[in-house]
């Protein structure tokens, strides 16, 4: 992220009725949509790249992070078009990405893109597992964007600082452990079935960061100073500390984070804010629309007159939203929402995003949505959320798209370092800092990797765009803007089909990505269950052959312990095998080690084959242990 802009002058009113849109447009792809916004995480991507990674003109970066600090921070995302780990944005994005997960997995599925968005979450959470490396510890940021900004360098290349930055009892940061617990303890929800041992130590992380938010309170840009030029904490970090609270009330049930939320409701803003904005920021309406979904489920008990008032106030957003409330949402001639010239489609993304559940969960209750002109249908919700992803994907005034790679009118010369400068698998040579800026950023021409699927800052007050490199204002990227949009995309593409969204949450075990079902002929390979964790799982074909007709392969699996410990007990979940497995154990529905090998010391791998005429296996860890 280049800058971060608040908006100094309030916009003159705007002739919200007069539309240039032309009359009539054909419908939009969703589903091919949902496929590319989720491809945009793997270029985002910091650290050693697997051998499942699709963004090809990527390489490995940040392998050296944490190093000096004496922990290991390699890996995570880097927030925008630049090359530092903000801690903030990179927690939102997670948090965002599983609750798209927890609410629209099975339609995710349908589309065959449930593994990759679950691919997209580890990643970041992998991370975040590293940078709590102790209960009150928590590191925050990796390199500086102030020497970071001085440089125009493919990540590959980086030379700039990567000092870490860390929050603990001495320097608190409430607002980001809070958003971090809110995160891993989303990200429970959505590896509960597939990977119950690592939802369990998610959740048992999330525990600890916010008893660590909650005891040693404090804005976390006071402590991570360097982080005040462009992720300062504006609202502070009550809303952070209720929507932690809130994420592990859904992920564990325990009573504690309910009564939080009912005692501290009113004295934390919960029930007292009236928000137009939702962000990485700024939480309470965010915090709100789950409250009110706890409300609707009938769990509020004694708090119920408490969880009322959360709702008015996220009804209050809801409302503003339409247009309907006492203070709506600007919106451009052309009907985007607009709240700020830095990257606006950040908080239409959000925004839209609470409007697609909330016209879920009120559907699912049978309720309307009351606003000051009256009361409002479900359905006009969703209408909302539908008429503001429409945009971005082109039916706008300039009939572009600000999803790039999607549709043929999108940006191309977009703001983003790695994408604009020439990938080092096709020319190694070193780009300098300096060097950057003067041959690549200045280039008019388009980038020469297609950073697919990245949502752009988009259009100004008036709809006008300009694709130019150096406009970071409205062509630089966010994994923020991103992460709110896999949920709606995946609900407008899926369709309702009559499902309760106040039903308990339960997201589809990872499944294959969906396949013709001829087998190509090329060797294929399937994601690892767990690329950069503590237990590694590697599949691929070793060879193959025609016998009667059929074309058999045998797969090889390499289980790796990545971590410093030796690994016992380990348990694996195999689905889609047709045929002979050889290497493992069989205990009932689980497989475990061999009967000649009882544990797999620090960096040691094993491997186990199977042969059958199918796709590769699902192998996901069931449970083990460390010691």
């Amino acid at each position: 992220m280049e800058k971060f802009v608040k908006p100094t002058t309030s916009m003159k009113s705007l002739l919200l009725h007069f539309c240039l849109l032309p009359l009539a447009f054909a419908g939009h792809d969703y589903g091919q949509a949902l496929s590319k916004s989720i491809l945009f995480f793997e270029a985002q991507r910091s650290g050693y790249l697997p051998h499942t990674q699709r963004v090809a003109w990527r390489g490995n970066s940040g392998l050296n992070d944490g190093k000096a600090s004496g922990v290991d921070l390699v890996g995570g995302y880097y927030d925008a078009g630049d090359n530092v780990k903000f801690g903030l944005p990179m927690a939102f994005t997670v948090t965002m990405m599983s609750w798209s997960i927890v609410e629209y997995g099975k339609q995710m599925a349908s589309k065959g893109e449930l593994s990759h968005a679950m691919d997209a979450v580890k990643w970041g959470t992998d991370y975040l597992i590293k940078a709590h490396p102790e209960p009150n510890v928590l590191y925050g940021e990796v390199g500086d964007g102030n020497t970071d900004h001085h440089c125009w360098q493919r990540p590959e290349d980086m030379t700039t600082d990567r000092r870490a930055y860390k929050i603990d009892p001495s320097n608190p940061g409430s607002d980001l452990a809070g958003e971090t617990a809110a995160a891993m303890a989303a990200a429970s929800i959505v590896f509960r079935h597939s990977n119950p041992a690592y939802s369990s130590e998610l959740l048992h992380h999330a525990y600890q960061v916010f008893d660590f938010a909650d005891k040693y309170r404090g804005k976390y840009d006071s402590s991570i100073t360097v982080a005040q030029k462009y992720y300062r904490s504006v609202s502070g970090y009550n809303d952070e500390l209720l929507w932690a609270a809130a994420w592990l009330y859904q992920a564990s049930g325990n009573q504690y984070y309910l009564d939080y939320l009912g005692r501290n409701g009113d004295t934390m803003g919960g029930t007292g804010w009236g928000m137009t904005e939702f962000g990485w920021d700024v939480k309470y309406a965010g915090v709100q629309t789950l409250v009110a979904k706890f409300l609707m489920q009938g769990k509020a008990g004694h708090y119920a007159a408490v969880f009322e008032r959360y709702q008015q106030k996220a009804e209050y957003f809801m409302c503003s939203c339409l247009g309907k409330g006492s203070r709506n949402m600007q919106k451009t001639p052309g009907g985007l929402l607009f709240r700020q010239r830095w990257n606006n489609m950040q908080f239409v993304t959000s925004a839209s995003f609470l409007a697609t559940v909330y016209s879920d969960y009120l559907a699912s209750s049978g309720r309307n949505l009351r606003c000051s002109s009256g009361n409002v249908a479900a359905s006009q919700l969703l209408g909302f959320a539908k008429s503001q992803v429409d945009y971005i994907l082109g039916d706008n005034p300039r009939a572009t798209s600000y999803m790039v790679g999607y549709g043929n009118n999108y940006p191309r010369q977009v703001h983003h370092r790695a994408s604009s400068i020439v990938s080092i698998k096709v020319n190694p040579s070193f780009v300098s800092c300096r060097g950057g800026y003067a041959t690549w950023f200045s280039r008019k021409a388009s980038d020469p990797n297609l950073l697919i699927g990245a949502i752009v800052g988009g259009p100004d007050a008036y709809d006008n765009f300009a694709d130019q490199r150096d406009n970071y204002e409205q062509t630089e990227p966010a994994t923020y803007n991103n992460a709110p949009l896999l949920g709606i995309l995946a609900r407008l593409n899926g369709g309702h089909r009559g499902y309760n969204q106040l039903l308990p949450v339960n997201v589809p075990a990872r499944n294959p990505v969906v396949r013709k079902s001829t087998p190509a002929p090329q060797p294929k390979k399937t994601p690892p269950a767990s690329s950069s964790g503590p237990i590694a799982i590697e599949q691929k074909t070793t060879t193959s052959w025609d016998a009667k007709g059929r074309k058999y392969y045998r797969y090889s699996t390499v289980i790796t312990n990545n971590s410093g410990k030796t690994l016992k007990d380990l348990k694996l979940s195999i689905s889609k095998l047709y045929g002979p497995l050889w290497g493992l154990t069989k205990v009932g529905n689980v497989y475990g080690f061999p009967s000649w090998l009882n544990a797999l010391p620090a960096g040691k791998s094993m491997e186990f084959v199977y042969i059958h005429s199918a796709d590769p296996a699902a192998v996901s860890i069931s449970s083990y242990s460390l010691a």
